[in-house]
């Protein structure tokens, strides 16, 4: 890890790039917090960012819970955010993608039943035994038969959205499953991965953060603990790319990564010196 440490700056801004960040999209599990618990210096990392007036959002790929329930969650935690300006899911992004490509269609969406009152909520049209297109969420709660539907609608050759790619969910005693994980159980039953998965790393969230943020692309930057959602949303969208090691990725995982972060942290605790 030290021959690592050496090869990687770690909790270094040798070109000054902090300074010229305004607005933070920021992952939530994993980069500041695990389950309801804050990860040390997150929160005093958050008023930093407010107290130099600079922006900040939450952009979580979790798809298993709607607005309300982060901001029930994040209050019970002891912060108030507007969900309007400082949350973004890719649930939120998944139904202007729907909105864009799929106008009117007859959703089903295997996913927990939070979000689907949100779908529906943002004028989604859900449908459970013939719909026109099939999306999967990050589902904590379905049965067997939940899943065979889910196989059969993809088999037959509906398309096919996921709310994002995400392997593994992390909490403070591990890893739980999440949507990439059944991703992968879908293909080897039915042949087929998603047809388009909305969430980090890809355009449409990022589009969906910056409209909420009001900002550039050049004056944000997406921190999170996984290299291929969270780092590769920023760098392969014009964003800064920062990487904090107090989740999924560590920094044996760089080496063999294509996705390299333009600053690395322990934790965002050790970014609030620079602000």
């Amino acid at each position: 890890m030290s021959d690592l440490r050496a090869k990687y700056p770690v909790n270094l801004d040798p070109e000054g790039l902090v300074p010229k960040i305004r607005n933070f999209a920021l992952d939530m599990d994993g980069t500041v917090y695990l389950d309801e618990t804050w990860i040390d210096g997150a929160k005093e990392f958050l008023a930093q960012i407010e107290a130099t007036g600079r922006k900040y959002c939450f952009m979580t790929n979790n798809s298993s819970k709607n607005a309300m329930v982060y901001v029930e969650k994040l209050h019970r935690m002891g912060l108030d955010i507007d969900p309007d300006t400082q949350l973004v899911t890719s649930g939120h992004a998944t139904v202007a993608y729907l909105k864009k490509h799929f106008p009117g269609k007859k959703i089903y969406l295997f996913g927990n039943q939070v979000l689907k009152d949100e779908f529906t909520d943002r004028g989604i049209l859900l449908e459970e035994d013939d719909p026109d297109v099939v999306v999967t969420a990050f589902h904590t709660t379905f049965d067997y038969k939940d899943l065979c539907k889910l196989c059969d609608f993809v088999r037959e050759g509906r398309p096919f959205i996921g709310t994002h790619p995400d392997y593994n969910c992390p909490t403070k005693t591990g890893f739980i499953p999440d949507i990439g994980s059944l991703h992968a159980y879908i293909h080897a039953s039915t042949g087929r991965m998603p047809d388009y998965i909305v969430g980090k790393p890809n355009k449409e969230i990022i589009e969906y953060a910056l409209e909420v943020l009001g900002g550039e692309a050049s004056d944000t930057a997406v921190v999170g603990d996984r290299l291929y959602t969270d780092v590769k949303s920023g760098v392969n969208n014009g964003l800064y790319g920062i990487f904090v090691l107090s989740g999924e990725a560590q920094l044996v995982d760089l080496p063999d990564s294509d996705v390299q972060p333009h600053l690395i942290f322990d934790s965002v605790k050790e970014i609030i010196p620079l602000l």
